[in-house]
């Protein structure tokens, strides 16, 4: 394509490219929708780029008159290579959104509006918003509630040849709509009502609809008070420790590992968290893993529970609990070299009886401990090996067990 002068007003401020969709922020400036949606919605800013004033409304007006003469301009220069931009489609209205709600009354209604809401929320960051000031959120957490009196989820509904699950929609739904902190924050609730109903969705729904219960989940708990976070009941993190067990999808088990780094520091949510049984499980997923963050996320809960006697038990009664978390040191990353060695700081001051100190020797974690003191992985690794080493060094010290090139390195 031959190079042609574009003139300025019509590249979009963000993007740099020429306009498709140009819409004006309550600033006054024009962007292009995809781009000014992307930095509003998905980036979650406040301010306009250009002017750096608040957009307080979030509303994007169409610039008709800009939109055409960037249409007239394209098809001007059509023989230099330059492709018409279509007419963008308007987005939904509130008006549309509500009347598409009030006549879903019936089931196959439901289904049929699910399936509306589904292509309306994947066409732009506007129509999102759109149906969330709409009252579908509220429509949507309803069917998810009431999944259990709805055909009981084991029964499908049949919609135009297809079989549909309304609580996998709705939730697929309800986590591509990317809410704003306010909505989840109504979705949370006073009483936790709502994560009891995405907790009986983990223990009896599909696979699919687990995935979206653990993301949206995820997206709760993120801006949730620390009350709510300690008044989590115990069947959670049972559904929690069975989603890792069961690896539903990659994005699950990460979705599932970050709330559980964000809730177990409240309360005695780590207490629960390792009734549940997450230390075999976590233990089980490092061993299979080889993924950078899984790694730094399992040992990052790992270390929690260890903060708690039922945790450190649970770590020493499995027969790989010590070997594993030694070998990811130095093996994945500093922030999982940093943990791992917090937790081995833990078993040693509080676990350290003649029998896990003789298995530290011989699994070869004393001798780890020593080559980290020598090594560049972060000033506050190598102070808690250190530590450790010192702790037990009459035991240790002088262990045939570590090289003689590391028994040097053995702080004094």
């Amino acid at each position: 394509m031959e190079e042609i002068d574009v003139p300025s007003f019509f590249v979009c401020p963000i993007s740099l490219e020429i306009m498709k969709d140009p819409v004006i922020v309550s600033t006054g400036i024009t962007y292009d929708r995809e781009s000014i949606e992307k930095w509003l919605f998905s980036g979650k800013n406040t301010t306009c780029p250009v002017t750096k004033q608040n957009i307080s409304d979030g509303e994007l007006t169409p610039n008709h008159t800009l939109r055409r003469l960037i249409q007239s301009w394209c098809m001007l220069n059509a023989s230099h290579g330059i492709e018409r931009i279509p007419t963008p489609k308007p987005p939904i209205s509130k008006s549309q959104i509500i009347k598409l709600l009030n006549d879903a009354t019936s089931p196959q209604q439901q289904i049929k509006c699910l399936k509306k809401l589904q292509s309306i929320a994947s066409e732009n960051g506007t129509n999102k918003r759109c149906m969330e000031s709409s009252g579908a959120v509220e429509f949507l957490a309803s069917i998810i509630t009431n999944f259990e009196s709805t055909v009981a989820e084991e029964s499908l509904i049949d919609y135009e040849f297809e079989s549909v699950r309304p609580t996998d929609e709705a939730l697929s739904i309800l986590h591509n709509l990317q809410l704003s902190e306010s909505a989840l924050k109504n979705l949370m609730g006073k009483n936790g009502d709502f994560i009891a109903t995405l907790t009986k969705v983990m223990q009896r729904g599909s696979y699919e609809s687990r995935a979206y219960a653990v993301l949206l989940l995820k997206s709760m708990v993120e801006i949730a008070d620390p009350m709510q976070l300690i008044g989590l009941r115990t069947e959670l993190f049972i559904e929690l420790v069975q989603v890792l067990h069961d690896q539903i999808s990659q994005q699950a088990s990460k979705a599932t590992l970050q709330l559980l780094v964000s809730v177990c520091p409240w309360g005695r949510n780590k207490i629960k968290a390792a009734e549940a049984g997450a230390v075999p499980v976590l233990i089980d997923l490092l061993l299979d893993s080889t993924e950078r963050r899984i790694c730094e996320m399992a040992l990052t809960v790992l270390d929690a529970l260890c903060a708690c006697a039922e945790g450190r038990a649970a770590l020493l009664s499995h027969g790989a609990g010590l070997a594993i978390v030694s070998k990811k040191i130095l093996r994945v990353s500093h922030v999982a070299s940093e943990r791992a060695v917090r937790i081995l700081l833990s078993i040693s001051k509080f676990c350290a009886t003649s029998n896990v100190l003789q298995e530290m020797l011989q699994l070869g974690v004393v001798a780890k401990l020593c080559l980290v003191i020598q090594v560049d992985c972060g000033s506050k690794t190598k102070e808690r090996a250190r530590e450790v080493l010192k702790l037990h060094a009459r035991v240790w010290k002088n262990s045939p067990c570590i090289p003689t090139n590391l028994i040097s390195s053995y702080p004094a």
